[in-house]
């Protein structure tokens, strides 16, 4: 079939439409990671299967087996995705979302168009913006929403009519729109039943033009080579005719999950069945669940040649991931294959850590004041180690471990990255090693002792740097407790705290030059251990102290030995930690920064989910509703500032961000799912003895003024000059004084320093060999490296 030349038309009108935004691909610095496990719909398109997730997209090509993925990073929108369409006439795909939000996603060249008419529609509530379903009849798109039919105009790019086809015209729920008989039908709960109109009416925003063909509710309504099925909540189907006499064919066992036509086929998914029929409902195949992949089917779509592709979703009070899409032949029903981008378990990603390029993520259950988030889910564990996702799902952990609830926070053992200890929220520590659950701490082996029952609140597991495990344990008098050389203890701090069943949960443990451990309370504020006496507990949280409220969130020590304080109100500081215990009323500080001369606290009643400081001492800060602040080492500077609508990030909601030391990769967790960002920072080294220079030559091929020559691997504070083969100095930076994004030619972010191709007088060198002169100002440690640079 040809196809429209659609995208030459789209660029010519996308001007004159005044509610669509072309999105912008951010592929070059950040990376999607996605679970494409819960499959919410899929599509057919001439070679390629189209399958939604829960808010990323991917497309399966059926001959050359390539698969590709399409998330916030392409320009998605992040939101939750209802359904998809792929339309072979324009080579396109339509998503629609659960706020009402749809997207266009143009085959030929993968740009997305958003279309935000009915998201920002102001007289229609928000909790009945969802799209259901999409039908296309030319070139028109019949918009089945919950609040009625919307009419979109392929052509021209635009919103016609909206059809609320209730009584009195109210606005009702339809679920989906078929054609037949010249009609246009419309399946609708709430007893609105099975509605039609004549399609060719001029006058269908009249309610009245509606006639209403059968009561009760309907969920699916599908027409194939012109016969009518409509199936009801009962979980009956009908066969219903052109003068409105109904049939009903049989009562399925479920309710279907979903009803499409397609190939002049019915398919009918339930949960543990896919039927397919002939247009006049002769059953042509049963596909049944395979003991392989214990899940729940959730749609299908099939080829000419017999190819069946099923959708599967996640049963999670069961702890069962879905598989992403299936893949069969009606021919061979014995064979599946499992088809999706590799990513992590699911979305909802409640903690992230990561070290030495190994990355793990959980996915939490309860929400910020510990209470339980959205009820019981059985989650699992995911592990990202060279460019690959090791998933590690319920089941597998229960196999060794008992009931491991709500798992946490994970601390990666810094002198063996292949094991890693994870906090549960109700079991206990357990114990990980290469990517095998090995054991698990709880009263029974440890000092970790239940707040009832068995139940043990696990949280904040963390190394320190002599290799000692912290953690904390909630709603107990010993909560922080301490694991070195197979040896437990715990320490006692009602001293602080005097009801420690009421004291839920705590946060982040850190550790200043001294060795003390501080760590942050639900309802005590910061909390500090000094080891070095009589292992005396103290705490500041009163508003005599600066503190906005009790409850802190996050806590981060930078490499000042400054200690940041995030809380459910606001930012503060303890610039000197080494008076924590000998002040008789320590204060921490706001930030006060200059905001068009007006003096303002930075961060000001914000809720901070977590503070996290890379290689250049620079602090990256995520606060609920307002994305990710990258500020400098002071906080002074806001060096970038990501929300959802400048960048990939899924949500305004970052709830944690960990900093791959080594890569200078930033991980962004949200409920939305992960992204990263490469910030080209990293840890800086102890010596210079592995510093090197790279590209090396510069090519002309390679844009030296932005994409910058770096020189890695270099120590904390060390002086860098720049010399053509004559001695003529070129470039000079030092460590804390040019610092990066502050407009120098040569710059030092933390490991890295970027160089841009100037010279002192701000003209790009010539072609020549030049010298890179190291110095470290601490050691005297220095190395001297070459670059050559052709132009």
């Amino acid at each position: 079939m040809n196809r429209i030349p659609y995208k030459l038309f789209f660029m010519l009108t996308l001007f004159l439409v005044s509610n669509v935004v072309l999105s912008q691909d951010y592929s070059a610095n950040w990376k999607g990671h996605f679970s494409f496990l819960n499959i919410q719909s899929v599509s057919k398109g001439e070679t390629k299967v189209y399958a939604a997730s829960d808010n990323a997209l991917f497309s399966f090509d059926i001959i050359s087996r390539e698969l590709n993925q399409f998330s916030t990073i392409n320009g998605l929108s992040g939101e939750k995705i209802t359904t998809v369409y792929y339309s072979e006439i324009y080579g396109l795909v339509l998503i629609g979302y659960e706020n009402g939000l749809m997207e266009i996603y143009f085959e030929d060249d993968n740009d997305i168009l958003t279309i935000v008419d009915i998201k920002d529609k102001p007289n229609i509530p928000p909790d009945i913006k969802r799209i259901n379903h999409f039908n296309v009849v030319d070139n028109l798109v019949y918009v089945s929403t919950s609040y009625g039919i919307s009419v979109y105009d392929l052509q021209n790019l635009e919103f016609g009519d909206t059809y609320f086809m209730g009584d009195g015209g109210a606005q009702i729920r339809v679920n989906q729109t078929a054609v037949f008989d010249g009609y246009i039908y419309a399946a609708c709960i709430n007893n609105n039943g099975l509605k039609k109109a004549l399609i060719s009416s001029p006058d269908l925003i009249d309610y009245q033009e509606w006639q209403r063909v059968r009561g009760g509710n309907y969920s699916f309504v599908q027409e194939v080579d012109n016969n009518l099925y409509a199936v009801h909540v009962s979980k009956a189907i009908f066969r219903v005719d052109a003068n409105n006499v109904s049939t009903q064919l049989l009562i399925y066992d479920f309710i279907p999950n979903a009803v499409t036509s397609v190939n002049n086929n019915l398919l009918v998914t339930l949960k543990n069945k896919v039927f397919i029929y002939d247009a006049s409902f002769n059953e042509i195949a049963v596909v049944n669940q395979v003991p392989d992949f214990p899940t729940e089917f959730s749609c299908a779509t099939i080829f000419e040649n017999n190819q069946l592709y099923i959708g599967t979703k996640n049963i999670l009070n069961l702890g069962k991931p879905g598989f992403g899409v299936l893949e069969t032949n009606l021919n061979d029903l014995s064979t599946f294959n499992e088809i999706h981008p590799d990513g992590p378990l699911m979305n909802t990603v409640f903690s992230v850590e990561t070290k030495n390029n190994n990355l793990w993520c959980t996915f939490g259950g309860y929400s910020a004041s510990y209470n339980f988030d959205g009820g019981i889910t059985y989650t699992g564990l995911s592990h990202y180690v060279n460019e690959k996702w090791i998933n590690k799902p319920y089941d597998s952990i229960a196999a060794v471990v008992d009931n491991p609830l709500y798992l946490s926070h994970i601390a990666i053992n810094p002198f063996n990255t292949n094991q890693v200890y994870v906090g549960s929220y109700y079991s206990g520590l357990i114990d990980v090693q290469n990517d095998e659950v090995i054991d698990i701490y709880d009263e029974n082996n440890s000092t970790i002792l239940p707040f009832a029952a068995d139940l043990c609140l696990t949280l904040m597991p963390k190394y320190d740097d002599q290799g000692t495990l912290w953690l904390m344990n909630g709603r107990v008098d010993t909560p922080l407790n301490r694991f070195k050389d197979g040896q437990w203890n715990s320490y006692n701090i009602t001293g602080v705290i005097s009801s420690a069943y009421s004291n839920l949960g705590f946060s982040d443990i850190v550790f200043d030059r001294s060795g003390n451990v501080f760590f942050g309370s639900y309802s005590a504020g910061i909390v500090g251990l000094n080891l070095s006496g009589n292992a005396e507990f103290k705490n500041i949280v009163n508003e005599s102290q600066n503190m906005p409220t009790p409850y802190v969130t996050s806590v981060a020590m930078d490499k000042n030995n400054q200690m940041w304080i995030g809380t459910s109100d606001g930012l503060r500081v303890l610039y000197n930690p080494s008076n924590f215990f000998t002040e008789t009323s320590p204060q921490v500080q706001p930030i006060i920064i200059l905001d068009d001369g007006v003096a303002k606290e930075l961060l000001y009643q914000q809720f901070i989910s977590d503070i996290e400081v890379d290689g250049a001492n620079n602090k990256w800060i995520s606060a609920i509703g307002s994305g990710v602040f990258y500020l400098s080492s002071d906080g002074q500077k806001t060096i970038r500032h990501f929300t959802k609508d400048n960048s990939p990030l899924p949500s305004n909601d970052v709830v944690d961000i960990s900093i791959d030391e080594i890569s200078g990769n930033v991980y962004f967790a949200t409920r939305n799912g992960m992204v990263s960002f490469g910030s080209g920072s990293s840890e800086t080294q102890q010596t210079l003895a592995n510093a090197y220079v790279y590209p090396n030559p510069v090519r002309p091929t390679f844009n030296i003024t932005e994409e910058k020559v770096k020189i890695k691997d270099i120590s904390e504070n060390v002086n860098i000059k720049i010399t053509d083969i004559e001695g003529n100095l070129v470039a000079e930076a030092q460590s804390r004084t040019n610092m990066r994004y502050g407009g120098y030619n040569l710059e030092i972010d933390g490991g890295i320093a970027y160089w841009n191709g100037y010279n002192m007088s701000n003209k790009v060198v010539k072609s020549g060999v030049y010298l890179v002169m190291l110095s470290d100002l601490d050691t005297f440690e220095t190395k001297v490296l070459k670059v050559m640079v052709v132009r």
